[in-house]
This record gives C-alpha cells, structure tokens and sequence, in this order.
C-alpha cells in the first residue's frame, strides 16, 4: 500500500521548471565566464605592447578607458528592456572589452605570477559563494540594503583616498570590499535564480540572463581587485 499518491502533472511540471532554472543558470555562468575570458585576452595582450599602453595610460585616454565601463553598465541596466537581443549582446561583449583595456593597468601594478594567485583564488571563492546563494534556504534579500550602504561606502572612500593616497585606508577599503563584494555575490545569484520565475517561457528571459551575467561579472570582477590590493605582489 503506498502511504500517498504523487500527481503525475505537478511531478512533470516541478521537473520542467528544475531543468529550465538550470539551463537559465547555466546561460548566465557561461555569458559571465566567455566576458571574463575576453576581459582577460584583451588585458593580457593590451598590457603586452608598450606602444599601446603608451597610448592609452600616457594620455586623458585613461580616463575614458577607465569611465567607460561604468557608463556602458548604467546604460546597459536602464535601457536593457528596450533593446532588441542582439544590441544587448553586442552591448555586453563591448563592456568586457573596454573593461579588458582598464585592466591591463595591473599589470603594470602587479607580478604576472601574483595575478595569475589570485585570480585563481578568487575564482575558488566566488564559485562558493555563489553556489551557496543558488542552493542556500534562507532569504538574502534583507541584506540587499547593507550590502548597498556598504558599496557607497566604498565607492565614497576610494574617492578620497584618490587625493589622501593612504595605504592604511586603502587597507581598510580592500578589507571592506572584500566582505561587500563576497555578499553581493551569494546576493545576486538568488536574485538571479528568484528571478527566473518572472522571465520563464518570455522574450526577455534572454535579456535578463544578460543583466544576471553582467551582475556576477562586476562582483568578480570588484572582488578580484580587492584581493589583488591585499595578497598580490607588487612591481
């Protein structure tokens, strides 16, 4: 005798949205890895000719180099409904372009071997993390607020500390990052699978894997940079 009867319809139905929140995960894991991996060839290669670098870094070039990420991200976030797919693509592969030249600049801050540390170590945690905000129970929602007052913060000291240049509050400000940029990153992974029940089955499923992938780039991408400051050896 068996102790209770499963429908057979709601079964069919809870497996269908499991493989689809997987293939939507998957998605924007793989438009995160393919922006990196161009971010870093772009870096790698712009950092390998001094000519360019010259070009770039020697000249107000670097402040649009290092600015135009941040316009291309508001703009990407406040017009992405309205654009088709594919200008949201090109967008996308555009951002991780202009962010690969704005990172050749650590190079030549740091060692190739210490980038190479911890990027990897950074790539161990930020896949933790964000595994344990895909799968983790509890709602991570009420830290959204903390972890935005946190992120002000930061933007707000590394501001002022562009005219202090002091190594303690840089310090600090890395420390802070680090534990800013670790939360936005479980943060943002159960947001983007929450989300997955508004966009399942529309046209703008695509798109919002876009915004996803775009979210967890920046969090690598900031949380690499606070690890570079603390662990990375410098030239």
């Amino acid at each position: 005798m068996k102790p209770f009867n499963v429908n057979p319809y709601t079964a069919t139905r809870t497996a269908e949205y499991d493989e689809g929140l997987r293939a939507y995960m998957l998605k924007v894991y793989n438009y995160m890895a393919m922006a990196l991996a161009i971010t870093g060839v772009v870096a790698f290669f712009t950092a390998s000719s001094p000519a360019l670098m010259s070009v770039i870094f020697g000249t107000p070039l670097a402040w649009v180099v290092m600015l135009a990420p941040i316009g291309i991200a508001f703009f990407f976030g406040f017009r992405i409904h309205a654009m088709s797919m594919g200008t949201a693509q090109a967008l996308y592969w555009t951002f991780s372009v202009v962010m690969g030249l704005s990172m050749a600049s650590i190079f030549m801050l740091y060692t190739q071997t210490s980038i190479a540390k911890v990027f990897f170590i950074t790539a161990a945690m930020f896949g933790s993390v964000s595994l344990w905000g895909y799968t983790t129970k509890k709602d991570l929602s009420g830290f959204g607020s903390f972890l935005f007052m946190g992120l002000i913060g930061i933007i707000i000291a590394s501001v002022v500390n562009i005219f202090l240049k002091s190594t303690g509050l840089e310090f600090i400000i890395s420390i802070a990052g680090v534990l800013v940029f670790t939360g936005l990153t479980a943060y943002d992974t159960q947001r983007i699978r929450e989300g997955y029940n508004m966009v399942q089955g529309t046209e703008m499923a695509g798109k919002a894997a876009l915004m996803g992938a775009l979210n967890l780039y920046m969090d690598f991408i900031n949380l690499f940079i606070m690890m570079l400051r603390l662990f990375a050896d410098r030239r």
